[in-house]
């Protein structure tokens, strides 16, 4: 007779066997094609960047999404001006500059008088002055780096920074049309010189620390003429100058490695230091908004008509071509650009938009803000009358 008896520790493991290997099969399977598919989501987030930045966003912020907190407060100013340097806001009005973080701190504060204050930021420095007065501040994350003071009969027209932290200020002489000086980025005098026969309209460092470019003030056939002189910081004498634009050109900066002049016609850039190099015309609409602090592009508002809404929003690039263009038709309070972002303030909603002018992520219901700031990471700070709300797409 045959033995029927089982060995239960043997004889249904064989049986098993094989659905066993089938279910695992299945799984291998699935789990492949699961990594694949988040592979292709992942490639897809991370290619421009963003997702990185969605990332940051999360562990810096606690979240990912959502109108967020707020924690900036100030005091309540028509006159206020606002910067950001990284989580940290600078405030200035005709009576007070301050850093305030967003835990609700002051972290440093000044009482100041100014009839015409004026703020810019670039990289991880701030500088505030006063058009026309004889103060001047430059701070960073954690508060004043250094300050300098002019004569009463000498004040300041203008101040730029530049990535490396050097300032170029250009001011009103006795005795001349106008005179610059550079600082470096403790503050100690690097450069200065007088002009004599032309006014100056603004001045900028390069960001090699190498050269001072300088726009000066003439007139050809009538109209204003500006002209761009170069000067070694090591030298007294100029080194290389040429004519830009047809009209006045009232700041300058950096785009892409470039020396960028904006004007009252167009861009104008420089990439040799030496000369002209590319430029990019209005087509002779007028220049309402722009920032020249994007990843290696500038942001413009273009108006069709000297007042009204019918605009268009423009990136440029440092070659001088069109990266990407955007009709808009409604009102636009504010414009900023940082690292892969523009931030666009309109009546009543933000809208953040990449350098190709796609939009990125938007929030409605902001008709209680004056101006947005956007950050490299995306994140936007939305400024109320009192205090500043955190937009995280």
């Amino acid at each position: 007779m045959a033995n029927r008896t089982k060995d239960i520790w043997n004889d249904d493991d064989e049986e098993d066997l094989p659905i066993k290997r089938h279910r695992l099969r299945s799984f291998l399977i699935f789990f492949l094609l699961l990594l694949a598919v988040l592979l292709v989501v992942l490639a897809a987030a991370w290619r421009d960047g963003t997702g990185l930045d969605a990332l940051h966003r999360y562990f810096a912020y606690g979240k990912s999404e959502g109108d967020g907190s707020t924690g900036y407060v100030y005091d309540a100013s028509s006159s206020n001006r606002f910067a950001k340097l990284g989580n940290t806001l600078v405030v200035l009005s005709d009576t007070a500059l301050s850093l305030v973080d967003g835990n609700g701190n002051t972290l440093w504060s000044a009482s100041v008088k100014m009839e015409s204050p004026a703020l810019s930021a670039v990289g991880d420095r701030a500088v505030a002055y006063d058009v026309g007065g004889t103060q001047l501040y430059v701070l960073d994350q954690a508060g004043l780096v250094y300050q300098v003071s002019a004569d009463e009969t000498e004040p300041y027209l203008s101040a730029t920074l530049n990535s490396s932290g050097e300032l170029a200020v250009t001011a009103r002489k006795q005795n001349y049309k106008a005179a610059v000086s550079v600082y470096d980025s403790a503050g100690n005098p690097l450069f200065a010189f007088n002009s004599s026969e032309r006014f100056v309209s603004n001045a900028y460092a390069t960001d090699d620390g190498k050269y001072l470019a300088a726009v000066t003030l003439g007139q050809s056939g009538g109209a204003f003429a500006s002209n761009v002189v170069l000067y070694d910081l090591t030298a007294t004498d100029p080194v290389a100058s040429w004519p830009v634009g047809s009209g006045m050109c009232y700041d300058m900066g950096a785009v892409g490695g470039s020396l960028t002049m904006v004007c009252d016609d167009g861009l104008y850039f420089s990439a040799s230091d030496r000369e002209l190099s590319a430029s990019y015309s209005y087509g002779g609409s007028y220049l309402r908004e722009y920032d020249l602090q994007g990843e290696n592009y500038a942001v413009l508002l273009l108006n069709r008509y000297q007042s009204g809404s019918v605009a268009r929003l423009v990136t440029v690039g440092a070659d001088g071509q069109e990266i990407a263009s955007l009709d808009v038709s409604e009102e636009v309070l504010s414009i900023s650009a940082s690292g892969r972002y523009i931030a666009v303030l309109y009546a009543d909603k933000l809208a953040i938009y990449t350098p190709q002018l796609e939009q990125y992520a938007s929030l409605t219901g902001t008709d209680y803000a004056r101006e947005a700031l956007v950050g490299s990471d995306g994140s936007a700070l939305l400024m109320a009358s009192e205090k500043a709300v955190r937009f995280l797409p």
